[in-house]
């Protein structure tokens, strides 16, 4: 059975060249172009198709609202990015909002061709270097909870009245300890976090909350 694809992409050129290349397989076929985030977003939900090629930056909005909005209306759908954005925010914003794909614009025909049927048999393409991105920033955030578990009960009880603005001395009242031993704490704080001032450590700190 054919893999059924809608490309969302303004630059007519990118946008004209995938579909030519994904209709010359004999296992896909692009059944929709669109070119700007609006016609996208008022027709795909009468389309469903199987895959969306989806840009991030279109001229009315971003590709990232699109699959916000129309993820829970198209639960079979997978959304693969195509963008040339490679910030981190963007990424994982793209991620959170549903998109199971993420490939780098320049990408070689056959790797976006191998892409679409990945995502299709429920892979979850990427670019290598968005791949790469992906797993340090949780190689980064495993490191991050281990240093935020060798913290003491006092230590966490110390960041957390920093966290609301408490100065050393208020802490040292508050706790009935010298300020000597709030700063011997603080330091230790820093340590573990990997942190080298309050502001790091606080929003570290908020961080885990969350």
């Amino acid at each position: 059975m054919s893999i059924s694809i809608a490309i969302v992409e303004d630059e007519k050129n990118y946008n004209n060249a995938l579909k030519k290349v994904i209709n010359y397989q004999t296992d896909m076929k692009v059944i929709a172009q669109f070119f700007d985030g609006n016609d996208a977003l008022k027709n795909l939900k009468d389309i469903s198709p199987d895959v969306v090629m989806m840009d991030i930056q279109l001229p009315d909005m971003l590709g990232i609202e699109i699959i916000e909005k129309l993820k829970k209306d198209l639960p079979k759908t997978h959304f693969i990015m195509c963008t040339s954005f490679e910030d981190d925010e963007k990424i994982f914003n793209s991620l959170k909002a549903g998109a199971m794909g993420y490939l780098i614009k320049g990408e070689s025909m056959d790797k976006i061709l191998s892409s679409i049927r990945d995502v299709y048999n429920g892979g979850a393409p990427m670019s290598f270097s968005i791949a790469r991105k992906v797993l340090s920033h949780f190689e980064r955030k495993n490191a991050d909870i281990k240093g935020f578990d060798e913290l003491t009960e006092r230590e966490k009880e110390v960041l957390e009245l920093l966290s609301q603005g408490l100065l050393y001395k208020e802490i040292a009242d508050k706790k009935f300890i010298s300020i000597d031993t709030v700063k011997k704490h603080v330091g230790n704080i820093y340590r573990k976090l990997h942190v080298n001032n309050k502001v790091e450590a606080i929003n570290k700190f908020n961080h885990f909350k969350n």
